[in-house]
């Protein structure tokens, strides 16, 4: 069954979005005329997938009983079809981002492709005629879940993320008002300096 589940999710992601078929690519409900973009078709493809999923559970889920747990019982399904190294604490290679030889650590689906599914899925909840107040992708434990992952995963394989505490701070700036209007004035003075240099 489990390699029903990895046919379903791996055939998906390849056959249809080469056919050229726009029908095809849409699942067979699609536009003739139109053909999907990339996302579109993915986003498809992993709908249908999480459905399928949903159908596969002893007892099945209709998306309607669907809620946050069945969700991350997904995204932890997934993980055995992950590849890549997330090594365990005990392992001799944990926080080397790019270890001299190989170890048994297992592979896992890498935080930027769950963050991405977990957005498409979200919009297609609601494309499919679901609230976005009852969205169970957009629900507190799945963020929480994201960020363990992103916190494990850079802890695991030695490379921070800087990224997103580049854009905290600039929205912090942003948000808040007379507090840090000298402190903008004062960065907004010596920026130019930084860039003559």
């Amino acid at each position: 069954m489990a390699s029903d589940r990895n046919k379903e999710y791996g055939e998906g992601s390849s056959s249809s979005s080469r056919s050229g078929n726009p029908e095809q690519a849409a699942g067979g409900g699609g536009h003739p005329s139109a053909q999907l973009s990339r996302y579109e078709s993915q986003k498809r493809r992993d709908w249908n997938t999480f459905g399928q999923y949903l159908k596969n559970q002893r007892p099945p889920v209709s998306l309607s009983q669907c809620n946050c747990s069945h969700v991350l019982e997904f995204l932890r399904y997934l993980d055995q079809f992950g590849k890549t190294k997330v090594h365990l604490h005990g392992c001799a290679f944990f926080g080397q981002p790019e270890p001299p030889a190989p170890c048994t650590c297992p592979l896992r689906q890498a935080w930027g492709s769950l963050d991405a599914l977990i957005g498409r899925l979200r919009a297609a909840y609601e494309e499919n005629g679901g609230s976005p107040e009852t969205n169970p992708f957009g629900g507190g434990p799945i963020r929480v879940y994201l960020r363990e992952v992103k916190e494990c995963q850079a802890k695991a394989r030695g490379i921070p993320y800087k990224k997103k505490k580049k854009r905290r701070q600039s929205n912090s700036t942003s948000t808040s008002t007379s507090t840090t209007t000298r402190a903008d004035q004062d960065h907004q003075i010596t920026k130019p300096s930084l860039q003559s240099s």
